[in-house]
């Protein structure tokens, strides 16, 4: 276990004094809202801890949407996708409304889901965005394995199969659709198994393709990791601008919270020193990458939850 508390302690000087590796903001390519923290599930490791009682972050309305919608267009950003995560983005009661408002003024959506029941109650609203939008709206479903008892070991007991319904219903209407998926049980043949399952169930997905299969690496809490200086993208043959919270930002209602703010990063949606402001103007600054996930997901995973063209990155390191 990583028992050093002095590390990822201060903003700028890592826990040996070298200076930290910081990212700039280059521009907001994607724009992500958290549509709250509420999910049908309990996963074992959820990245951002949602479940059916966790409420630490609000649903989100349209009107708080809408502000941030407006301030890319008045204030002339690059951003031309949004990204709707939670929790569940279909538990938010304010979804298809939501999703009607991105698409509406011409941006491309990628939504997050685990393709369940709440997104099934809003068949006939999908259909007619995909029928109205068409090739604007992706489904990522979130598919942690090919095998059905190791997504259950993640999920939870009679996860896999209602996940299937779902996403061989978005299959079988011509939804432009992804599967997210996970390293955690350290496969060598991962795609491949994809590869068979997706051609058994007849789903026009391929896994060979990395925007078409997300592989996320696993952010365990107790494995240690490095700091990340200043000096580790030459040593590691990274560029920075393709670290996510270079083109990303996240828009979530903290409870309690009457407005908005925005996180440097989806996965760190709790954390006040990563919470830049309550516009996107105040959230153009450099972050430091001052958090063990900043590390172990996204500079030495690979991992990103953007889409990888917008990254250029693919799947993470072998671990």
């Amino acid at each position: 276990m990583d028992i050093d508390s002095r590390k990822f302690s201060h903003p700028h000087l890592t826990a040996n004094g070298k200076p930290r590796a910081s990212i700039a903001l280059t521009a907001i390519k994607t724009l992500w809202f958290n549509t709250g923290t509420q999910c049908n599930l309990s996963c074992q490791n959820c990245y951002i801890e949602s479940s059916p009682s966790n409420n630490r972050l609000s649903y989100i309305s349209l009107t708080q949407v809408q502000q941030f919608l407006n301030e890319i267009q008045v204030e002339g950003h690059p951003t031309e996708e949004i990204g709707l995560t939670g929790g569940e983005p279909f538990m938010n009661p304010d979804i298809m409304v939501i999703m009607a408002e991105i698409l509406r003024r011409g941006f491309k959506l990628l939504v997050l889901s685990n393709a369940m029941r709440p997104m099934l109650k809003h068949q006939q609203a999908l259909l007619r965005l995909h029928q109205h939008y068409p090739g604007r709206l992706q489904i990522r479903v979130s598919m942690d394995h090919h095998r059905a008892d190791l997504h259950e070991q993640e999920r939870g007991a009679k996860s896999w199969e209602p996940m299937l319904e779902g996403l061989k219903w978005l299959n079988s209407n011509g939804f432009t659709i992804a599967i997210a998926g996970r390293t955690r049980w350290g496969d060598a043949n991962l795609r491949e198994g994809y590869a068979e399952l997706f051609a058994r169930l007849g789903l026009s997905i391929d896994a060979h393709n990395p925007q078409q299969l997300v592989l996320f690496p696993e952010m365990d809490q107790n494995s240690p990791v490095p700091e990340i200086t200043s000096a580790c993208w030459g040593k590691l043959g990274l560029d920075p601008e393709k670290i996510m919270c270079a083109s990303s930002r996240m828009v979530v209602v903290h409870r309690g919270d009457n407005q908005p703010s925005v996180q440097a990063c989806t996965l760190l949606a709790y954390d006040q020193r990563f919470n830049l402001g309550a516009t996107l103007a105040e959230a153009d600054t450099e972050v430091p990458l001052n958090h063990p996930h900043c590390a172990r997901f996204c500079v030495l995973g690979g991992g990103s939850c953007a889409p990888v063209t917008e990254t250029g990155q693919a799947d993470p390191p072998t671990s």
